[in-house]
């Protein structure tokens, strides 16, 4: 399977073999020994450094409970009447099917995938970028869309890409997806990145948005076992980003070791640590 499709999460190996995720990492420590593969946050990769770029029905299929997730959090960020820009991906496309909901929204994009799925949304206007279909993730991509994002402005962006850490920020496998993403950056007043756990820590060839530029990140609660992915948290958190974890129940569950625990208040801004936020979401801000 890694070697189709260049990564692949200790979660998906688990359910194709039909076996524990313990099993799993344990198999995956032996393979990484005999450099056949390289073990990332909650997954493996080919040996070599930086992750390949899976492909997009390879990708469709990974971590989906927690991109749905991700995306019922990064919908409720949008305001009635809110000019937004969405990005190609996903964990995009998921927040884009809730989007459809929200009248007087516009949503500027470079993905088909999202445009589908605001195609018959009666109150929201889409205007799509122009470019040079990409097939690989169903993006418009190369001069053509970025110079039409050229001179716009909306309140935020939505992002998603291959990998995020708190030293390069968030990246993606492919030069012309991360130019466009880049210029999708530029267009927005606040940037929020959506981004599983498991692109947490993972680095890839081509930054799109450094960890200053995030405002935001919303990920999933990582497994208790993914310390490495944890300390990524706390790092981003004492860059700044605010960071919203979706599932998360409360503060026990979405407790990071080392950070201190916020809520959303009705507006979205952190409460009091350790105060009950709203079911399955908790926010996590830097230990002073």
């Amino acid at each position: 399977m890694v070697r189709a499709n260049g990564a692949v999460s200790l979660r998906e190996l688990a359910r194709v073999v039909q076996t524990s995720e313990v099993t799993v990492r344990r198999d995956v420590r032996a393979l990484e020994a005999e450099g056949l593969l390289d073990r990332r946050h909650g997954g493996a990769v080919l040996p070599g450094g930086f992750s390949r770029e899976s492909g997009f029905p390879h990708k469709a299929h990974l971590a989906t409970a927690e991109k749905s997730a991700i995306a019922d959090v990064a919908a409720g960020l949008v305001e009635e009447g809110e000019a937004v820009v969405v990005g190609a991906g996903t964990t995009t496309q998921e927040l884009a099917r809730r989007l459809a909901r929200v009248p007087g929204l516009t949503v500027v994009t470079n993905s088909l995938l999202v445009a589908q799925a605001l195609a018959h949304a009666n109150r929201v206007e889409v205007v799509m970028t122009g470019g040079t279909l990409r097939g690989a993730d169903y993006a418009l991509v190369g001069s053509g869309a970025e110079q039409s994002l050229h001179g716009l402005r909306v309140s935020r962006a939505f992002l998603s890409g291959s990998g995020l850490t708190a030293e390069r920020g968030l990246s993606t496998s492919n030069m012309l997806s991360a130019s466009v993403d880049r210029a999708l950056v530029q267009a927005a007043a606040e940037v929020v990145v959506l981004a599983d756990h498991t692109k947490l820590g993972v680095d890839t060839m081509f930054q799109t948005v450094p960890p200053e530029a995030i405002a935001r990140l919303v990920t999933d609660e990582p497994p208790p076992h993914e310390e490495r992915a944890a300390a990524e948290l706390r790092a981003l958190a004492d860059q700044g980003v605010q960071i919203t974890v979706a599932g998360a129940a409360g503060a026990p569950s979405g407790a990071v070791p080392g950070a201190a625990v916020a809520h959303p208040g009705p507006a979205g801004a952190a409460g009091q640590s350790g105060q009950g936020g709203p079911s399955g979401v908790g926010e996590f801000v830097a230990a002073p």
